[in-house]
């Protein structure tokens, strides 16, 4: 069992100031697999206090520098890719090679595009031409919390570290204890990067604990978190004594739009998309939406997509899916699904308990609801796992406004042969990002949500820019 209970704090491995231990468990295995520390007051203290003290220094430092830093973390964090996975694969049961293209991955995407975004990025902006004495400075925002989740762990660490870095800003990163040994690799290509001592510091907590001691801390100036709606609101809280900035990327329960005239693979490559990374993305369409002439043929298109799908330990190659990440979350499924058939949803494949041969492991049956109603739970509340809703409607209007019936407004997906419509549809519905017939977003294209899914916008201009404070100088003769 790997020994991981140490932090790191002002470029250096360090004890932590008391003994709480924590197992990170193998959700494949639902055995231990490392043994961190979880941090107290005094931990996140030394943290904020070495980011503190290297701020100033670093926030000096030329651009090109911080970027040629982070060009040098990108280098290492290639050569160390399958290391990464293996790790990822272990905390929290994403399959190996899906945890090495997608999950691994994703980190390389963001660098890249961060460091693309980053080649014209100006600090200093002339406020108009015609008033040729004002500038706009972006200032970086100085001490910046960062609290990640477990579900994409490279994925979030990337779109927050890397921009923090690059504008300028120190930090302190508390990653999920559920899947910590990615975020401990990552402080490892860090210190390998030789980024000056103190710019970036790793504390493992819980929320109780290090959480809420970045949120209330007075030289924090930003937090930055990604996680659960209910979480958001408690860091919000938390953080409103001091008035620091809270950027928050929340949850989601997003509605895939499927008109009669989609296309023949839109209900498949729903479904996939949906039950991806065994349905633990907070921008999953998890709600399927359907035009009624064509519903009961998607249904039977669904189910079979559904049971083609196997499932498997995180550690076996292939495309299959890996487990839940955690026993709280396969609980938290197995309940949605139990209470989805209470309230009267057509089970059109999976239900409840563990896929066979499977006995031991978070592992759960890929489940597809029908004939779901906007009163149900499991079509209300992110259920976070291989569960996809399905129901009919009737027009364009009653389409959107079964979308829009969320408190959620993350992501959501439109399917038409007819691109004006689709487009049409796209810009009614409430949410941060659309997708219309399989068109992922660009690279540099924020992403984030409205209402109850936080307001972040992390990526490209957008995610450098949340880490920087706008001053207008007036008087500029330079």
């Amino acid at each position: 069992m790997l020994d991981k209970k140490r932090f790191y704090i002002d470029g250096q491995w360090i004890a932590p100031a008391g003994a709480r231990e924590l197992a990170v468990i193998d959700p494949s295995t639902e055995l231990p697999c490392a043994v961190i520390s979880l941090g107290c007051k005094r931990d996140a203290d030394s943290a904020i206090a070495a980011a503190s003290a290297a701020f100033d220094g670093w926030s000096q430092t030329p651009p090109a520098a911080r970027a040629e830093a982070v060009k040098r973390m990108l280098a290492i964090y290639e050569r160390r890719a399958p290391e990464m996975a293996e790790a990822i694969a272990t905390e929290m049961g994403a399959p190996i090679d899906m945890a090495l293209q997608k999950q691994v991955g994703a980190g390389y995407w963001h660098i890249c595009n961060f460091l693309s975004a980053f080649e014209n990025f100006t600090f200093e902006r002339p406020l108009s031409a015609s008033a040729p004495n004002d500038r706009i400075v972006m200032d970086p925002i100085g001490v910046v919390g960062l609290i990640t989740p477990w579900n994409w762990p490279m994925n979030q660490v990337t779109l927050k570290v890397v921009p923090a870095l690059l504008a300028g800003c120190t930090m302190v990163l508390k990653p999920s204890e559920i899947a910590p040994l990615s975020s401990m690799l990552f402080a490892e290509m860090i210190d390998e990067a030789r980024f000056p001592a103190g710019v970036f510091n790793l504390v493992n907590g819980d929320g109780a604990g290090v959480g809420t001691r970045l949120s209330t801390h007075p030289d924090v100036a930003m937090i930055s978190f990604t996680g659960s709606t209910r979480a958001g609101v408690a860091i919000s809280e938390a953080a409103a004594p001091t008035l620091k900035k809270v950027v928050l990327e929340l949850g989601g329960k997003g509605a895939n739009v499927i008109f009669a005239d989609s296309d023949t693979d839109a209900v498949k490559r729903g479904v996939l998309k949906c039950f991806g990374n065994t349905g633990q993305s907070c921008n999953a369409p998890t709600r399927m939406l359907v035009e009624r002439s064509m519903y009961e043929r998607a249904i039977d298109k669904a189910r079979r997509c559904a049971e083609a799908v196997t499932v498997d330990s995180a550690h076996r190659a292939g495309p299959h899916l890996g487990p839940l990440a955690s026993d709280a979350q396969f609980q938290r499924v197995q309940k949605m699904i139990a209470e989805g058939i209470d309230e009267g949803a057509r089970v059109v494949t999976g239900g409840l308990g563990r896929p066979a041969p499977h006995e031991r492991g978070y592992f759960v049956r890929p489940t597809i609801f029908a004939d779901v109603t906007p009163d149900m739970s499991i079509t209300r509340e992110e259920i976070f796992g291989p569960v996809l809703c399905m129901a009919p409607f009737d027009t364009e209007e009653h389409a959107i406004a079964i979308a829009n019936n969320t408190p959620y407004g993350l992501a959501n997906y439109v399917q038409s042969g007819d691109w004006r419509r689709a487009a049409r549809v796209a810009k009614r519905l409430r949410s941060g990002m659309v997708e219309i017939n399989g068109s992922a977003a660009a690279a540099g294209s924020p992403f984030g949500g409205v209402k109850a899914s936080g307001r972040a916008r992390e990526g490209g201009v957008w995610g450098i820019e949340e880490f920087l404070d706008m001053k207008a100088v007036a008087g500029w003769r330079v």
